[in-house]
Order: C-alpha cells, then sequence, then structure tokens
C-alpha cells in the first residue's frame, strides 16, 4: 500500500488537507479503514483510534505512529468494547470505506455507540464518474487493486445516513486532478475544484452529518444586548422581552455612546424587580464585536443569544431561537429578515440587494443555505461558543461586526446552522450606525479571506 500512497501522494495529501479543515486537533477521533494511518496522525487528535482490517498493514501503522492506538477488526462487527474504547468520540472518520463494505446500512448504525450527542461522522468517497478511470488505473498497476466496490452516488449515501439515523450537514467534491503536473495541479485542485459544475467532476466526494437530533431539557440563556447611541430602546428591551429558558440572563454592553445610554442601563438595571438577572458592561474595545465578545465572556446561561439594542428585530420573536435550539433542530440559530414583508423604512430596497447577495456568498462559502446572513440575533450554545473561541486563530481578528466570526467559527465547528423567520421592524429611536458602502467593502474583504480559509484551500 505504501507503494500506492507515495504514486498517489497529490491525492492523499489533498485529502489530508481537507480532513485537517472538518477536524478540529485534540479530539478524540476514530477512522474506520485507516489503513498506515497516516491521514489519523496529520489530524493530530487528543487521542486517536484507528481500526484496520488487514493484520500487516494494522502493524506497519503502529509502528509507523506510536502515539495512535491501531486495533485490528471488522468494520461490520467492531463495538467499543471489541476495540477497548468505552467512551464515545468526538469525530468518526470513513476515509473510502464505505464502497468496500458488504453491509454499509448497518456500519452507519453500529457507530451509534460510538456518539455522544454532538459526535461528527465525516466521510469520504471516490466519485462514481471516476471509475472508468480508477479502474483502468488499477489494470495498469497505477491503484491498488481494490476488492468489489459499490459505487455509491451521494444521493446513496444521503439516504444510508438518513436509514441509519444521520443527517447530513455539509458536503462537497475535491481534488480534480490527482497527478502532479506543474502549474496545473494546483491550480486545478485549490481554485478550479471548487467552482460550480467543475466542482461536481472531483475525485473525492465528502460529506459531514450528526447523530439525528436529541431535544435537550430546557436551557438557561443568556441576551446580550450591545448598544451604542440607544438610550431610547434600553427600557423597552427589558419590558418587552418574554421569559427564556429554564432561566434568563440580560447583559447590557454599553460602547461609547455619545447620549446617555449608559446612564439609562443603569437606572433600569438598579430599579429592576421582574424575573431576569440583569447585568451591565462598558467595553473597552470598539466594535459590535468586541461588545459581543466581553458578553459571552461574561454571560453564565447555557445559550448565548445576541440582540441588537435596536429593537428591529423583535425581542417578543426570541422564544421561537430557543426552541429550536432546546429541540435540537439547529445548534447555531440565526435570524431571517427577508421571509415576511418587511417596509422600505426598515430595510430600503439597496440594503435588501445586498442582504440577498452576500446571503448568497455564504451559503456557497459555508455550504449550508443561509437566506440573511446580516441579521444581528444569532444564537449558540455556551459551549460550542468555547470550542469556537479555542479556534479563532484559524481566521484570526478579521471581523468588526462580530457576527461573520460566529458563522464561519460555526461552519468550521461543522455545526448545524438553521434561521428563523422574523418580522422586522423600522427603529423607533435614534439612527442607524451602519456606514453602509465602508461596511459594504469590509464585508466583500471577509468573504474573499473565508474563501481562503473555508473553500480555496492550499
Amino acid at each position: 500500500m505504501a507503494r500506492y500512497q507515495r504514486r498517489n501522494r497529490i491525492y492523499y495529501d489533498d485529502l489530508a488537507r481537507l480532513h485537517q479543515l472538518l477536524v478540529g486537533e485534540g479530539l478524540r477521533v476514530l477512522e474506520i479503514g485507516c489503513g498506515l494511518g497516516d491521514l489519523l496522525a496529520s489530524i493530530q487528535p487528543g487521542h486517536g483510534v484507528g481500526v484496520e482490517i488487514d493484520p500487516a498493514i494494522a502493524e506497519t501503522a503502529q509502528s509507523r505512529h506510536s502515539e495512535l492506538k491501531i486495533v485490528c477488526a471488522d468494520a461490520e462487527t467492531i463495538s467499543p468494547e471489541s476495540i477497548g474504547e468505552p467512551e464515545p468520540f468526538d469525530v468518526i472518520m470513513l476515509p473510502n470505506t464505505l464502497n468496500t463494505l458488504q453491509d454499509v446500512q448497518r456500519v452507519l448504525e453500529q457507530l451509534e455507540a460510538f456518539c455522544h450527542p454532538r459526535t461528527r461522522l465525516v466521510v469520504s468517497f471516490h466519485n462514481w464518474l471516476w471509475q472508468p478511470l480508477l479502474k483502468a488505473a488499477e489494470a495498469l498497476g497505477q491503484r491498488q487493486p481494490q476488492p468489489p466496490e459499490s459505487w455509491l452516488t451521494p444521493r446513496d449515501v444521503t439516504n444510508l445516513l438518513d436509514l441509519a439515523g444521520w443527517e447530513v450537514l455539509k458536503a462537497g467534491h475535491r481534488c480534480l486532478l490527482p497527478r502532479s503536473i506543474p502549474l496545473l495541479t494546483p491550480l486545478a485542485n485549490r481554485w478550479l475544484s471548487q467552482l460550480p459544475l467543475l466542482e461536481q467532476l472531483g475525485l473525492t466526494h465528502w460529506m459531514v452529518a450528526r447523530p439525528a437530533r436529541q431535544p435537550t431539557s430546557e436551557p438557561s440563556v443568556s441576551v446580550v444586548i450591545p448598544a451604542r447611541n440607544e438610550a431610547g430602546n434600553i427600557t423597552a428591551a427589558i419590558e418587552r422581552l418574554p421569559a427564556l429558558g429554564r432561566c434568563t440572563e440580560v447583559i447590557f454592553v454599553e460602547g461609547h455612546s455619545s447620549d446617555d445610554t449608559w446612564q439609562r442601563i443603569e437606572q433600569v438595571c438598579d430599579s429592576y424587580q421582574g424575573p431576569f438577572q440583569l447585568r451591565r458592561f462598558r467595553q473597552s474595545g470598539k466594535g459590535k464585536a468586541d461588545a459581543v465578545w466581553l458578553g459571552f465572556e461574561q454571560a453564565q446561561g447555557e445559550i448565548l443569544m445576541i440582540l441588537d439594542a435596536d429593537l428591529t428585530v423583535r425581542p417578543e420573536d426570541l422564544p421561537r431561537f430557543v426552541q429550536a435550539m432546546a429541540d435540537g433542530r439547529g445548534e447555531f440559530v440565526n435570524g431571517c429578515r427577508l421571509v415576511y414583508p418587511r417596509s422600505a423604512a426598515a430595510m430600503p430596497p439597496h440594503n435588501t440587494a445586498a442582504n440577498r447577495f452576500f446571503a448568497a456568498v455564504f451559503s456557497w462559502l459555508l455550504r449550508q443555505r443561509l437566506k440573511d446572513t446580516l441579521c444581528g440575533t444569532k444564537v449558540i450554545w455556551r459551549s460550542d461558543y468555547q470550542r469556537l473561541k479555542k479556534g479563532r486563530s484559524y481566521f484570526g481578528d478579521f471581523d468588526p461586526f462580530g457576527d461573520f466570526d460566529l458563522l464561519f467559527g460555526a461552519s468550521k465547528l461543522n455545526l448545524k446552522i438553521v434561521e428563523v423567520p422574523v418580522r422586522y421592524q423600522p427603529r423607533s429611536y435614534g439612527s442607524s450606525n451602519i456606514a453602509h458602502v465602508k461596511e459594504g467593502l469590509i464585508l466583500a474583504g471577509m468573504c474573499a479571506y473565508a474563501a481562503r480559509k473555508l473553500r480555496f484551500l492550499p
């Protein structure tokens, strides 16, 4: 096998880059069909376990990667007890394994025993369009001889995952040219392979799935309200906010207002006698992102939520966000202002056009459908935010708004992103803090940057 892996270095290197994007470092990872263990080692797991059916290959893999645990076992009969791993895994990888299994559905069903509710399954398999070329390469000695294979289409795999209790979150193709041709190979595999239509021709098809949703008990909720020059909306924010979850914490974060926003926040917090826990902070930095991060750091609720202080997204709609999280329908919930009718005063036509444009770009970038990326109301589990924060260095400090730091981070964590439609209202106090042209250029720059980090991998 080593001879073929050296010969197909372009393909295996591309497969490693893909998994390094989809699987974070330091996690508990199980790879079924690990071969020589090189792919599993490349993602630097905290605890990596590889399963290989061939005893000689398993022995070689263990000697090559002593930091991993390599087990010789049949994928169709393994259990946590048989491989000595009673604790669940954060990620399960099946690279180019499904097509050689006798009973794909059974294996996918058995994986439940290795999972916790937040486990992610990363599956990769060869594009069926490549069957004639791969068979020819096999005949010419350019590819390792394979046992009888099932040439599965993406629809086949999606259906099998659904039958086995898995929900596909996102999918894609990679690797147009698995052989080294100077200049052409990097152009094809990094850039052309991610373009519409051409993407469908990639050799590698991949999917990320999660276990079927599992409702949770009623969670506690922290609502972070960034406020700058919003003095007239502070009282209404509390009066109109319904009870959320088991208990509701409201955190105001004021940022360098020129009106009396901070004084109004202090007044409301000091005089409040209702069921909510009210807290207040003043940011030392600048920008909404800094305010959101401060609020999230101070929050104690299990669910973290942003409510813009202009109240153009109605506080009365927030229970639907919490319900979507508690029911397990989503792991990151984004508001969507573009479903229901809205007045031109609330969102002028040029704003609507810009929102639709950026939604299309972000849907392509994140491989999950989004209709309104610019809505300020976003919701995430605090535990996921802590993981997102640890991985923030992957993107760097690039987002002054905070919304896209969360969206890109949620995508990197393979969270399921869903949208809750809201009725968007004109603001009743103050004026918008948005500089449309300047911030539109910033958004375009962030999209180009994210494309390099999420799509066009070097």
